[in-house]
């Protein structure tokens, strides 16, 4: 199901916003699945997913008095949610660069670049060994249907950054799923 198609009643939203705990936990199991799933997607994995619902709604929770009503509420919802992945995906990022193994490697990047050959490969795992950030970019792009400027300004970046990226992941997919 499409979280398009889970709608909270206005009357639920009136409530939410006013601070009604009942009224919030009816936007939480209407927006609950949909959350997760983009979390999973941008970052790769269900820790992680995990933490962008549990950010994403706490956020929610405290700042539903702002929202306008100008959109749909999963449009509001949505986008809290892509900032805390995005958030989230540059911790991971920060983290990773400045820790190293005892090798002196950068932790973190083994395992990375193109699967063997002959070994068969499925559009999940494909999209798992793209970076945390050309991964989100592909999601929001093409599966959410956010513009480049949207992206860019999301991620603080320029909407030829978004593009470069796209470009990027469309390239190594179609390498690895050859």
């Amino acid at each position: 199901m499409r979280a398009e198609t889970l709608a909270v009643a206005s009357a639920e939203v009136v409530r939410a916003r006013a601070g009604d705990p009942e009224a919030l936990e009816e936007v939480f199991r209407a927006y609950e699945a949909p959350v997760y799933n983009l979390g999973r997607r941008i970052c790769g994995n269900e820790e992680d997913a995990e933490d962008v619902l549990q950010d994403t709604f706490l956020e929610v929770c405290r700042s539903i008095g702002r929202f306008r009503g100008d959109g749909s509420l999963w449009s509001w919802v949505r986008q809290v949610a892509v900032s805390k992945a995005l958030m989230l995906l540059r911790r991971e990022r920060q983290r990773t660069a400045c820790s190293l193994d005892g090798d002196g490697n950068l932790a973190g990047m083994v395992g990375r670049g193109p699967p063997e050959p002959t070994a068969p490969i499925d559009l999940e795992a494909a999209l798992g060994r793209l970076a945390p950030v050309t991964r989100a970019v592909l999601w929001l792009h093409d599966v959410e249907g956010y513009t480049h400027e949207e992206i860019g300004e999301l991620m603080g970046k320029t909407a030829s950054f978004s593009k470069s990226q796209l470009s990027r992941a469309h390239r190594r997919l179609r390498e690895w799923l050859k």
